[in-house]
């Protein structure tokens, strides 16, 4: 079980006692890594404290979640995730690529954007019977190996839109000269009605919502690492007509205003 190395982006609320909390992200098998970026667990104990309240920006990737609180198959959320941390509890996932999901799914990932279903009706019996076992699991070694089972049990015959997809989606997340669809669409060598139609079929979202939440996560990065900003060069920076439009943006999605999260959250 090999750990993620990279550190977790669009986490919104940095000031949490982690003393009771516990958290990990874990590599898939090299031959899942097609389809799956990583696992992740949470578990925590505040038996006798203050809930905690966790927000995190929302990734254009399908998520297969097992909590007693509700299992299932989440597809790409347009909203900012909160969850109230109160207990005892745990949590485990698998984190799908961009794209990954689809052929698990066996139709357009758009379908499920903004809601969940159930895993078993994605994996059927076997999908039932893993959560059965998940929930049931309190170590988390077992958890990702009950998890690399069914995702072998259910591999899906290689299918090339996937790395296509991703491949883009990751140069949206690197490229900060990619801040329109159609500035995209032209980067990519494809029409924008194309690119538009592949998006909602294998990501569950399209080009321009994922644009702008990459470049929504590189402006938390900045204000949480607590250096001077400049408002309106930042604004510009990520792609926007002016502060205002950003500040809008922002604060519809995070729930604060930048000068807000930065005051609160900066380093």
């Amino acid at each position: 079980m090999r750990p993620a190395r990279t550190q977790p982006r669009g986490v919104l609320r940095r000031n949490l006692d982690t003393a009771n909390l516990r958290y990990g992200r874990y590599l898939p098998a090299p031959e899942h890594a097609h389809y799956i970026e990583h696992y992740w667990f949470v578990g925590w104990d505040l038996r006798g404290q203050a809930p905690q309240l966790q927000e995190t920006m929302p990734h254009p990737n399908v998520h297969v979640v097992v909590d007693p609180a509700g299992s299932g198959a989440f597809g790409v959320h347009s909203g900012r995730f909160v969850c109230e941390l109160a207990g005892v509890g745990r949590v485990f996932g698998i984190k799908f690529r961009p794209g990954g999901f689809r052929p698990f799914l066996g139709r357009p990932v758009s379908t499920i954007a903004n809601r969940s279903v159930r895993i078993g009706d994605v994996f059927g019996a076997d999908g039932d019977a893993y959560e059965r076992e998940v929930l049931a699991c309190d170590d988390v070694e077992r958890c990702v190996a009950l998890a690399t089972r069914l995702v072998d049990a259910h591999r899906p015959a290689p299918d090339p839109g996937v790395a296509r997809i991703a491949a883009i989606v990751d140069e949206i997340a690197a490229n900060r000269e990619l801040t329109t669809a159609e500035r995209l669409a032209a980067h990519c060598g494809v029409g924008l009605r194309a690119l538009q139609r592949r998006f909602g079929d294998y990501v569950g979202a399209s080009p321009k919502w994922v644009i702008n939440r990459y470049r929504l996560h590189e402006a938390i990065e900045r204000l949480a690492a607590g250096a001077a900003v400049d408002w309106t060069q930042l604004a510009l920076d990520l792609g926007y007509f002016d502060q205002a439009h950003f500040n809008r943006d922002f604060k519809k999605l995070v729930g604060r205003s930048p000068g807000e999260f930065a005051r609160a959250e900066g380093a």
